[in-house]
Formats: C-alpha cells, structure tokens, sequence
C-alpha cells in the first residue's frame, strides 16, 4: 500500500518536472506574455515629451516605466536599437481639465490626462506590428493644484499606459 507521503512527493515532483516544460517551450508562459521563442531581444526608444504643456520628468519616467515593464515581465534582452521587438513614440498630450463643475461654475473636480503614440514593429511576426494612441488619465480635487498631486498622478497614469502597451504588444489582448 502507498503511503499518503509517497502520494505527495509524487504530486511534488510531477509538478516540478510539468512547470518547466510548459514554461519554457514558449506555448504558456508566467509572466502574462506570449513570445515566440525567436524573440530575443527588445529596444525601447526615449519617448520624447511633444505635449503643449510638458512636465520636465515625464519622458524619462515613461521610457524608464516601459524598460523596467519588460525586465521584468519578459525574457528578453534589451538593446539600444534593432531589437526582435521595437518600441518608439512620443508623449502627445499632457492636459489638466475640469470634469466635476459645482453650482459656482468651479472645478471640484479634475483630470490629468496623457496620452502616447506608440509605434510597435516585431521582427518576427510583421503581423503583430501597431501604430497607435494609448491614453490614461487620474482625478484630483478641483480645490488643489496640479503640483500638489502631480508626481502620483503620473506615476499612476503611467503604470496604467505601461500596462495597457505591453498587454496589447506581447500580452496578446
């Protein structure tokens, strides 16, 4: 008769011996990304800030965002330029509005609003390739300023956007 101990280092091993199979043969992978096992590399151009109203941080927040997204959400190497994957863009728009007016025509509410163009280009598979827009924005009282909230509202935006390219770049969504 098996004891209920060999049963579990059975179950133990089988499934040390299954996770690695099924993660590195590129048909699933833990990292909530789809690569083909081709993809190598990746090169993640600086996005520069073209917005009419610019915060001084904001592209090298994004750039440095997008990089660290894909250390450690990827396999893949990073390279200046050429990489299996690429990544350029600019930062387009960078808005404060009022979207909460009270009775007295003020504000009680607005919104940071960015939004980047991003070009995709996957050497391997032509297919996958983008040209477009992502956009995210946050909300914060009407009766504070902008500087008050600014450096979370654009660490949040930012991961939002971050999230949104990977996910339609590689997260196949």
């Amino acid at each position: 008769m098996i004891s209920k101990n060999m049963k579990m280092n059975k179950l133990k091993y089988l499934i040390l011996v299954i996770i690695p199979i099924f993660g590195s043969c590129g048909i699933y992978s833990f990292s909530q990304s789809y690569l083909s096992p081709e993809v190598k590399t990746v090169s993640i151009a600086y996005f520069p800030n073209m917005a009419l109203l610019v915060n001084p941080t904001l592209s090298n927040t994004f750039t440095e965002a997008l990089k660290d997204m894909f250390t450690r959400q990827t396999r893949l190497t990073q390279v200046e330029s050429e990489g299996h994957l690429q990544f350029t863009g600019e930062i387009r728009d960078y808005s404060i509005s009022p979207t909460a007016i009270t009775g007295d025509e003020v504000a009680s509410l607005n919104r940071l609003t960015i939004r980047v163009k991003v070009k995709y280009v996957n050497q391997i598979d032509e297919t996958q390739n983008f040209e477009k827009d992502f956009s995210a924005y946050s909300d914060f009282p009407g009766e504070a300023s902008i500087e008050q909230y600014q450096s979370q509202l654009v660490e949040e935006i930012t991961k939002t956007l971050v999230e949104n390219i990977f996910n339609a770049s590689v997260g196949n969504w």
